[in-house]
């Protein structure tokens, strides 16, 4: 099978008519598959670890993982000022469960030190759904995605306590807590859609993408 999967080691240049370039931030966690779905709907794939490799792409995806690890590792590899920087200047970014913690303005249980990234005007809360052994799954309701339900997968994922006036809900659970947000160039969601077969919002944030090149 082949793939439009590139990682740091491969050097060769993008093939004349490859998908839009988006990046997954490889510091941590699930990293690779969301690298494949990318890859499955076309996108010109590569795994970002350096500061550097923010100017070859035009969209960028944080997976899930342990949020605090990877603003460690962010800060160590020289990441953190670049990726706020390319925030602020209109690179699309998706972020999916510690992704959207990463992506939050502001995080109310934020360990002593740990810091975020921002952009997204919400507050969350990390691990609002108890530990990895309350994980659960449910169908959302997401107009924006079409009228066929989104089946999504919670591991220890975060929850949106309050959306500001910039950020825009796009789905919630029955009991009213909002999982999934967007903003601009920003997308954000608690929950695992990689996981599941479910690539109807990396196609939402591709349209982003593609959206942002031809402009």
């Amino acid at each position: 099978m082949t793939s439009n999967l590139r990682t740091e080691s491969l050097d060769a240049p993008h093939p004349a008519e490859s998908g839009p370039r988006v990046g997954v931030l490889a510091l941590q966690g699930d990293f690779r598959e969301h690298a494949h779905v990318l890859a499955k709907l076309g996108a010109d794939v590569s795994l970002v670890r350096r500061p550097e490799e923010l100017a070859a792409i035009d969209g960028l995806v944080i997976p899930g993982g342990e949020s605090t690890v990877m603003d460690k590792l962010a800060r160590t590899f020289g990441l953190q000022q670049p990726l706020k920087t390319a925030i602020a200047d209109g690179l699309p970014v998706y972020g999916t469960c510690a992704g959207l913690i990463m992506l939050a303005d502001t995080v109310l249980d934020a360990i002593t030190g740990q810091q975020s990234l921002g952009g997204l005007d919400v507050v969350v809360r990390r691990n609002a759904f108890g530990s990895q052994n309350q994980s659960f799954e449910t169908d959302l309701d997401i107009p924006a995605l079409g009228d066929e339900p989104v089946h999504a997968v919670f591991i220890r994922g975060p929850v949106v306590e309050s959306v500001g006036a910039a950020a825009t809900p796009l789905a919630s659970l029955t009991d009213g807590r909002v999982v999934a947000v967007e903003q601009g160039n920003l997308l954000g969601t608690s929950f695992h859609p990689e996981i599941t077969g479910e690539y109807r919002f990396h196609e939402y944030f591709l349209g982003k993408v593609r959206a942002r090149t031809v402009d």
